[in-house]
């Protein structure tokens, strides 16, 4: 029982430390865009415009949309990671490998998920940093702060590798984030809380998971969230769970990774 693991360890540390490596080694690739994109949201959201629109729930403008604009990072990034490195090994033919070797499937997949989690929480550092030189942050809550980065960026590191699973070509990797990520994002109060909105979109809003992380983060930071911060986490772990399982099933079927 101890070799076997041990084995599953030096599995598990050599897919995840292949993938920390894959995004560090061309870090201005990885990391230094979400650096330069965030800093251009504070200046033109938080301080021009932010001047305009005035506090948001009694909290100024620009600390009230540092938080979604971190978490909107930790998304797309956790995201990219794992879809972009699953499909260039299927690509590559080398995923079939992994997939016969004895290396259990929950091995494979918590490795390949760790890798975006690692990314997606570097990145999501990175524009926290940044947004404090642009606001005056607090850290209110730090365990639920650090429970939704680590249940975002699982999240949508597990959505990722499903996306990769399926895609055909790598035009079908850019389809989930152009069409369906961006919109959910855009409309997840990164911007704006969803008092703001008619009785009738407030409730269709509630149909949006990211919605959930945004204001369970921005609670975790100000002590302000439109839904109920119990609520909002169960409603990620409950996605991140059902995405656990979805994914496992389709390495025990291996549908799209074994010709």
């Amino acid at each position: 029982m101890k070799t076997v693991s041990m084995r599953h360890l030096i599995a598990f540390n050599t897919i995840l430390g292949k993938e920390i490596y894959r995004f560090m080694r061309i870090w201005p690739q990885t990391v230094l865009p979400a650096a330069v994109t965030t800093s251009l949201y504070f200046l033109i959201f938080g301080t021009l415009i932010g001047n305009r629109i005035g506090p948001m729930d009694g909290i100024s403008y620009m600390d009230y949309i540092v938080p979604g604009v971190a978490l909107m990072s930790v998304i797309t990034n956790s995201y990219s990671n794992v879809v972009s490195s699953v499909y260039s090994s299927k690509f590559q033919r080398n995923i079939e490998e992994l997939l016969t070797s004895p290396v259990p499937n929950w091995i494979i997949l918590t490795g390949y998920v760790g890798g975006g989690v690692v990314r997606g929480l570097t990145v999501g550092a990175v524009v926290t940093g940044i947004g404090m030189l642009f606001s005056t942050l607090t850290f209110l809550h730090p365990l639920v702060i650090m429970g939704v980065f680590i249940l975002t960026a699982s999240l949508f590191a597990l959505a990722g590798f499903i996306n990769a699973v399926y895609a055909n070509s790598f035009d079908d990797i850019s389809i989930v984030p152009n069409f369906v990520l961006t919109p959910l994002v855009y409309l997840g109060g990164v911007f704006y809380s969803i008092n703001l909105l008619p009785e009738f979109w407030q409730k269709v809003s509630l149909g949006n998971p990211v919605l959930y992380m945004v204001n369970a983060f921005r609670y975790g930071f100000l002590g302000v969230s439109d839904i109920p911060v119990g609520p909002a986490l169960g409603v990620i772990s409950l996605v991140v769970l059902i995405l656990i399982g979805w994914a496992l099933w389709l390495l025990r079927r291996g549908t799209g990774l074994k010709s």
